[in-house]
């Protein structure tokens, strides 16, 4: 008859100290958290720093079309890098939304340079119209439309076939499907338009250096430079990014070197 008071007694003895227990267990797990808090990053693993030169230096790009097309005649235009750099600045602006952390900086950047390039490119058609070159002006623009189709074609079924061959248990092919980074995604095809772009370079090596433009080459220089680290910083990584833009950066320093070595050491040589 005595013995319920005692065990009420102790059940609220153990209620009490279960609750101090939960209580101390939440104090050492925001202890624990403070003390395991990540320091602030420097600037050589900041994303947001290499994020933001890249997108200066893209800005750059877009300006040098800009600035050309106030400033340069029509017959510097490059019929085969213009239209490259506007399927890859219309990528990277898709690619710069999307990717973690997110860059409006360089979206917006690339935006504007795929009206930049446009512009271009119409300047450029209209002066092989102007000295008579029609038919090629006709097999460029059929090119152009026929490139047109199949992104488009690539855009709409592209992310069906993706998701089926994720799911199909294909082994190395559906896990490359389901990539975060795969050939299913704008994080894969804006890397390739660079490849694009450097391979455009590699093949127009010896270009006269009265028609390479020093902004723009300037600009594809610095772009390959600090992307090279900054595809590494990203989410999800980017490894494709990274090798192709130490190979942009290479391709494209050879042109600004030749075209500054002709405007600057070779005519200065002459004069004297």
């Amino acid at each position: 008859m005595f013995a319920r008071p005692s065990s009420r007694l102790a059940s609220h003895a153990m209620l009490r100290a279960s609750r101090r227990v939960v209580v101390g267990g939440k104090r050492f797990g925001k202890r624990f958290q403070s003390t395991t808090k990540e320091e602030p990053k420097g600037w050589w693993s900041s994303a947001q720093f290499w994020g933001g030169l890249g997108a200066l230096a893209g800005w750059g790009m877009s300006g040098s079309a800009i600035y050309d097309a106030f400033q340069q005649g029509p017959e510097v235009i490059s019929l085969t890098m213009t239209p490259v750099l506007i399927v890859y600045s219309t990528l990277f602006a898709r690619w710069a939304w999307v990717v973690q952390p997110r860059n409006l900086l360089l979206c917006a950047c690339h935006v504007t340079n795929v009206g930049a390039q446009i512009n271009q490119f119409r300047r450029a058609l209209e002066f092989k119209k102007e000295q008579g070159e029609e038919e090629k002006v006709t097999e460029i623009m059929q090119q152009v439309g026929a490139g047109c189709v199949a992104a488009a074609v690539a855009v709409v079924a592209g992310p069906t076939l993706g998701s089926a061959l994720a799911s199909a248990e294909l082994g190395a092919l559906s896990s490359i499907a389901a990539a975060p980074a795969g050939p299913f995604t704008v994080h894969f095809w804006a890397p390739m338009s660079k490849w694009f772009i450097s391979g455009a370079s590699f093949m127009d090596l010896h270009r006269p250096t009265d028609k390479i433009s020093l902004p723009q080459y300037t600009a594809l220089t610095l772009t390959g430079f600090f992307f090279s680290r900054y595809a590494l910083l990203v989410t999800p990584i980017n490894y494709t990014l990274c090798s192709v833009n130490i190979a942009l950066f290479g391709s494209s320093a050879w042109h600004l070197g030749r075209k500054v070595k002709a405007d600057f050491i070779d005519e200065k040589g002459e004069e004297q």
